[in-house]
């Protein structure tokens, strides 16, 4: 035991780094460096990118516009016949996405429109136009108004409106019928006229009366034609 060389009773020992070892650790590799790869810069990329970014934006602009441009114009809110006087309880207004091509009265133009008489029937929701307009009641010159006093059967089943186009013939019934004549019709051609209003009911003797507005030529020719009761109506066109 006395005779052994190990370390002194005491003292601390430190054995030595292997040099060959330490050198074939992970101290002495070092991590290999990648290359850095040169940085390419494209401009005309980048233009592309900011050009479709702006038009983008510009479609967005013009679709926001399109979709969000109102604008409050007049309506009609009941019927009004042709030839009416427009009055304040016949307009109301709506809010409409106005187009280029859409001709329309604006509300602020309210007070212009009231009193005006309507050109043609304007009914309910019916958006209101210059066109539809006139400044005074009929008949215009060179025509006049013509009361016709009709019976219920010989008018159309589906009714006559204010604005439809009519002939009115003459309807001489062969002798011994009821309402013949032996006398030649005053109207030798058919009269075209415009309705301009129909009795809503009959009257004391069941006729319905219907005003059309014919040319002033013809004007006392229809008049003694209808004094007879032997004339009709035939329709030519509905109204607009």
């Amino acid at each position: 035991m006395n005779g052994s060389k190990g370390p002194a009773v005491g003292t601390a020992f430190h054995p030595e780094a292997d040099s060959a070892f330490t050198m074939g650790t992970r101290s002495s590799v070092r991590p290999a460096q990648l290359a850095r790869l040169p940085r390419r810069r494209r401009p005309g990329m980048i233009a592309l990118a900011v050009a479709l970014v702006g038009v983008g934006i510009l479609a967005s602009t013009a679709l926001y516009s399109a979709t969000n441009h109102h604008v409050s114009v007049l309506v009609a809110t009941v019927t009004v016949p042709a030839g009416s006087v427009i009055t304040a309880s016949d307009l109301g207004t709506a809010s409409i996405a106005a187009g280029p091509g859409v001709r329309t009265i604006p509300t602020a133009q309210a007070r212009q429109v009231i009193g005006q008489v309507a050109g043609t029937a304007l009914y309910p929701g019916m958006l209101l136009t210059a066109s539809e307009l006139a400044t005074s009641r009929p008949p215009a010159p060179g025509q006049v108004l013509v009361p016709l006093p009709m019976r219920p059967s010989v008018l159309p089943a589906s009714g006559l409106s204010p604005g439809d186009q009519v002939l009115i013939v003459a309807t001489p019934g062969a002798q011994g019928q009821a309402g013949s004549s032996s006398t030649p019709p005053v109207l030798t051609a058919p009269v075209a006229g415009v309705v301009e209003a129909v009795s809503p009911g009959v009257d004391t003797d069941g006729f319905k009366v219907v005003d059309v507005l014919v040319p002033t030529a013809n004007g006392a020719a229809v008049v003694q034609q209808a004094s007879t009761g032997q004339l009709a109506l035939i329709m030519t066109r509905r109204a607009p």
